[in-house]
């Protein structure tokens, strides 16, 4: 390839191997720029053009704070690593990693040379699948309305009483939670407990008390769709939500 011009650098997608370039026909980089590969000891990195008059680092540090623009780039790179998952193994790159040329590209590839081989290696055939367990308004201590209580200390005793059943169901879930937990890990090739998300991404007031990633083999989602739906029917005080399969974020990327 020509020399990169100045005002322009490469966004680093993913790192692939075995890739079939034709499996990128039909996706498009950001801004609607054409994807294209840079080939390095035996791995493909999946880039595209980029203007660093928005993608360069000041201008960087600001559209990160724009949750629109953050959006928009977020959709593009996750439609263009399952792209990619769909075809062959797949490390995502972190969302927005920037590089000067495809020499620098090349470059960032050898640092991670050797840890990058081991990511291909583990999720290859394999894809994420999002377990995400609720605890309904009601497992969180919700009572039963109860007559006015007849003194202080009654109101106190009252409260104390509520204080401790919201403690004791809250406990009741988080083990459910745990059991849920250990019972998909053993069934799978490896897993994650991830941080609970806020409220204002799930759009849910219900409190998260499992936010788990766990790594499949293509040919075992049958069963681990099962899995989840029994579990589901044990534990029907919980809410249980499957998602996926997705491409390996939480298994593969090494940064």
């Amino acid at each position: 390839m020509s020399e990169q011009p100045a005002d322009r650098g490469r966004y680093l997608f993913a790192v692939a191997r075995g890739l079939d370039h034709e499996s990128l026909t039909g996706t498009a980089g950001l801004r609607g720029a054409a994807l294209e590969v840079v080939e390095h000891r035996g791995l493909q990195a999946v880039v595209c053009d980029v203007d660093l008059t928005e993608f360069g680092e000041d201008q960087l540090k600001r559209n990160l704070e724009d949750l629109g623009w953050l959006e928009e780039v977020a959709r593009c790179h996750h439609d263009v690593v399952a792209a990619l998952a769909s075809a062959g193994a797949v490390a995502p790159m972190r969302l927005v990693t920037i590089c000067s040329d495809d020499d620098s590209v090349r470059a960032r590839i050898d640092s991670v040379f050797a840890a990058l081989s081991e990511s291909l290696g583990r999720v290859e055939g394999r894809y994420e699948w999002s377990v995400k367990v609720y605890a309904p308004r009601q497992e969180q201590g919700a009572t039963v309305p109860e007559a006015r209580p007849t003194s202080g200390a009654a109101y106190l005793q009252r409260k104390r009483e509520q204080a401790a059943q919201r403690r004791t169901t809250g406990e009741q879930s988080l083990q459910l939670a745990e059991e849920i937990n250990q019972t998909l890990t053993r069934s799978v090739v490896a897993s994650r407990v991830l941080p609970p998300q806020d409220p204002r991404l799930t759009g849910r007031s219900d409190t998260m008390i499992l936010n788990g990633a766990y790594l499949v083999p293509a040919q075992d989602a049958d069963g681990f769709r099962d899995l989840v739906r029994r579990l589901a029917e044990l534990n029907p005080t919980l809410e249980i939500e499957l998602k996926g399969p997705w491409p390996p974020y939480s298994f593969a990327t090494l940064d």
